[in-house]
C-alpha cells in the first residue's frame, strides 16, 4: 500500500484587497463615475461663483474622490489605491497638456493667415502696412544659427572628450562646475557678454551677425558639453580596453572607437542644442538688431532674425496694426515648426545612426 508523501501547500489567506477580487469595474463605468464627480464639481463651482480654475479644481477633486470610493466599495482597498494613483497621474498629464494645446491652437489660428508664398520670398524693405514677409529674417536666423553651431560644436565636443577621457581631480571638478553654471545663465547675459567683447574692438555702435552667433554659442556650448559628456560615458569600457590591448594609442581609440560608437547620441545632443538657441530673442536684440532689408554677410552690419522680427512686429506696429500682428504670429508659428523639425531630426539621428547590436 503506497503512501502519498507530497506535502500540501498552505492555502494563502486572502487579504483585504482580494476579498472583492471577483468584482471589477469596467472602463466605461470608471469613466462615468469620474465624469459624474467632475459634473458635481462644476455644479458646485457654479453655485459658489463660476470660474475656470475653481471648476477644474472642484471637478478633479470630486471626480477622483468618487472614483476611489466606488473602487474601494467594489474592488477592494489595493485596487482602489491603484485606481487613485492612476487617476491622479492621468489628471496631472491632462492639466499639463491644456496650456500646450492652447498655445498650439492659438499660434495656428493666428499664424496661418500669413503663411503664404510672399512671407517666404519677400522682405520688409520699404513695406508699410500689409504685404512683405520674413525672407530676410529666415535667412538671417539660418546663417547666425549655423555660425553658432560651427563655433560651439568643436569646443563643446572636445571639452566633453577631455572630461570623460583625460581630466581627473580638481580640474575636472572645476570645469564641470563652470559648465553647470553656464547652463543656467540668463540669455541676456550672453548677449551682453558678446556686446561687451565686440565693443572693446569696434566701439559701441557696432551690430554684426557674428556678434549674435557668439552670444548664441555661449548658451549652446554648455548644452553640447553636458549632452556629449553623458553620451560618451555610455560607451562601454570594454571597447576602450580591447583597443588598448591591441596597442592602439588613446587618441586613436577615441577617434576610431569611442566617437563612432556614440555618434547617434552626439548627433542628437548637438541637434537639441541647436533647437535650444534657435528661438532666443534677448541676446539677438542686443547684438544683431534689426533691418528691413536682406543682409547675408554676418561680418558686415545688422541682420534680421525671426525672433527679433516677431518681437518688433508685435511691439512696434505701424498704421495697419493687424498686418503687423499677423506677421508676428506667422513668425512665431515658423519658429515652432523649426524647433519641432529639429527635434524630429534628433530622433531620426538617434534611430538610424545608433550602433547595431544584432546580427
Amino acid at each position: 500500500m503506497s503512501t502519498d508523501t507530497r506535502t500540501a501547500l498552505p492555502t494563502p489567506t486572502p487579504d483585504a484587497g482580494s476579498l472583492h477580487g471577483e468584482r471589477r469595474l469596467s472602463r466605461a463605468v470608471l469613466a462615468g463615475i469620474y465624469l459624474a464627480g467632475v459634473a458635481l464639481g462644476a455644479a458646485l463651482s457654479a453655485l459658489t461663483g463660476f470660474s475656470v480654475t475653481s471648476t477644474v479644481v472642484y471637478g478633479v477633486v470630486l471626480g477622483t474622490l468618487a472614483l476611489y470610493v466606488a473602487c474601494r466599495a467594489v474592488e477592494g482597498r489595493r485596487k482602489a489605491a491603484d485606481r487613485l494613483v492612476t487617476a491622479l497621474v492621468t489628471t496631472a498629464f491632462a492639466i499639463a497638456m491644456i496650456p500646450l494645446v492652447s498655445l498650439v491652437y492659438t499660434v495656428l489660428d493666428k499664424g496661418l493667415a500669413r503663411l503664404d508664398g510672399d512671407f517666404f520670398n519677400q522682405s520688409m524693405f520699404r513695406v508699410v502696412g500689409e504685404g512683405g514677409g520674413a525672407y530676410h529674417a529666415i535667412l538671417g536666423t539660418l546663417i547666425i544659427t549655423a555660425l553658432a553651431t560651427v563655433i560651439s560644436v568643436p569646443i563643446g565636443l572636445m571639452t566633453a572628450i577631455y572630461l570623460v577621457e583625460y581630466a581627473t581631480g580638481r580640474l575636472k571638478k572645476a570645469i564641470t562646475f563652470f559648465v553647470d553654471v553656464m547652463t543656467g545663465i540668463p540669455s541676456i547675459v550672453a548677449g551682453l557678454f558678446a556686446f561687451a567683447l565686440f565693443t572693446l574692438f569696434f566701439g559701441n555702435s557696432v551690430r554684426l551677425g557674428v556678434m549674435g552667433a557668439v552670444a548664441l554659442s555661449v548658451l549652446m556650448i554648455p548644452v553640447v558639453v553636458r549632452s556629449c559628456e553623458e553620451v560618451l560615458k555610455l560607451v562601454p569600457n570594454e571597447l576602450r580596453e580591447a583597443s588598448y590591448a591591441l596597442g592602439v594609442p588613446k587618441w586613436r581609440t577615441v577617434v576610431k572607437v569611442v566617437l563612432p560608437t556614440a555618434v547617434a547620441g552626439l548627433g542628437t545632443g548637438v541637434t537639441l542644442a541647436v533647437a535650444r538657441v534657435v528661438g532666443e530673442t534677448a541676446p539677438l536684440l542686443v547684438t544683431v538688431g534689426l533691418i528691413t532689408g536682406t543682409n547675408l554677410n554676418p561680418f558686415d552690419g545688422r541682420m534680421a532674425t525671426l525672433p527679433v522680427f516677431a518681437f518688433y512686429q508685435l511691439t512696434q506696429p505701424g498704421t495697419d496694426t493687424q498686418a503687423y500682428l499677423d506677421r508676428a504670429w506667422t513668425a512665431a508659428l515658423l519658429l515652432i515648426i523649426l524647433v519641432m523639425a529639429l527635434n524630429v531630426v534628433a530622433r531620426l539621428i538617434s534611430r538610424f545612426f545608433a550602433p547595431k547590436t544584432g546580427r
